[in-house]
């Protein structure tokens, strides 16, 4: 990875491919289920040290556990040790109401 741009958008790529059934790519509805954002924070060689949740949905709670299984599917997110600290990112996941997650960096 270059950059921390080229990294969140490789992760959001990992995400899709390692849920297949949980991910749509087409336009984002306009009323959605659930938004929870998450901050993932590596180790150098790209494995999950710890992820936080900066936003927590009102209702249909079970997406941050979607959300972060999704995360942990995806994982490790390459080697990141060249890029500047500390190593950790947000992403927000836009749920739609079959609860599947489209990426915000990839919308």
């Amino acid at each position: 990875m270059r950059n921390w741009a080229e990294l969140r958008r490789q992760a959001a790529l990992r995400m899709v491919a390692a849920n297949p059934d949980g991910t749509y790519l087409g336009e984002v509805p306009d009323t959605l289920l659930a938004i929870p954002v998450l901050e993932i924070e590596l180790h150098a060689d790209g494995s999950i040290r710890k992820i936080d949740v900066l936003r927590k949905p009102r209702e249909a709670i079970d997406t941050l556990q979607l959300a972060t299984d999704a995360v942990r599917r995806a994982a490790p997110f390459g080697d990141v040790s060249r890029l500047p600290k500390p190593w950790h990112f947000t992403e927000t996941f836009l749920f739609n109401d079959a609860r599947q997650f489209k990426p915000r960096t990839l919308d």
